[in-house]
């Protein structure tokens, strides 16, 4: 799929403004047991609630880890759809299940788009049908990937940061055949909904860039590597970036 950053629209502007990145560390070998019930159950209580369930996705380089993304309509709603749905008789049903298999799930980042017309267009996405038994893809997965790149800024760089990367970035990107599909900064407001911690004093740029597969995405970051204006973009980072290379489920959105 491939869902390009471009001018604003409806879909890309409105349909998840308030966006949490959410990575789950978990016991060993019980993944895809989440995934199944993740995918199977809790994908269409969640957005009977409200809110949209954006991708999840293996992460390639860490087989006990799940990451996915979910999308809000503002701060206000978030509150709303999260209350509704871990009040709820899905989240009641399936919980024991589902925190069986983790051992964290408080590392998550909430976020807004970088610019407008920087979040995802889903406006031509559809939900695969659900299989009766999803085959993992495992952590030998050659193709469709995701790669989500988290930048970690100083403090109050965000706008020149996104502003460069609009510039400077997409068009490298796209000039290497990457697919970027969404770019995030952090959303400061107060969390709306105490009961699910996220990440405070976090100041990010997030990129979410699709590949057609894991060698596409080497030989492009060999390419940028080598480009004076990635490595001038790269410069004066708080820290290292961090780099997700992830497998999208057959139930994600994103990467299909």
């Amino acid at each position: 799929m491939n869902l390009p950053l471009n001018a604003p629209s409806r879909s890309s502007l409105d349909a998840s403004p308030i966006v949490e990145l959410r990575q789950y560390t978990l016991k060993p070998g019980r993944r895809d047991t989440l995934i199944d019930i993740f995918d199977g159950h809790l994908v269409e209580g969640q957005e009977a609630a409200g809110m949209t369930i954006i991708g999840q996705f293996r992460d390639l380089d860490r087989p006990d880890m799940f990451v996915w993304l979910r999308g809000f309509d503002g701060m206000e709603a978030r509150k709303n759809a999260l209350t509704a749905f871990y009040e709820g008789p899905v989240w009641a049903a399936w919980r024991d299940a589902a925190n069986a298999t983790m051992i964290d799930s408080d590392d998550v980042l909430l976020l807004k788009p970088a610019w407008p017309g920087a979040g995802f267009d889903l406006s031509n996405s559809q939900r695969a049908a659900w299989p009766d038994s999803e085959k993992p893809s495992g952590d030998n997965r050659l193709s469709d990937i995701v790669v989500i790149k988290i930048h970690h800024l100083r403090p109050g760089a965000e706008a020149d940061f996104a502003s460069r990367f609009e510039t400077d970035a997409i068009p490298t990107l796209a000039a290497f055949a990457a697919r970027p599909l969404a770019a995030f900064v952090t959303e400061h407001a107060e969390n709306s909904f105490p009961r699910l911690p996220v990440r405070s004093g976090e100041n990010v740029f997030i990129s979410v860039t699709g590949f057609d597969s894991t060698h596409a995405h080497e030989s492009v970051e060999a390419a940028l590597a080598a480009t004076p204006a990635w490595q001038a973009l790269q410069s004066g980072l708080a820290r290292p970036t961090e780099t997700l290379r992830l497998s999208p489920t057959s139930q994600s959105l994103l990467g299909r």
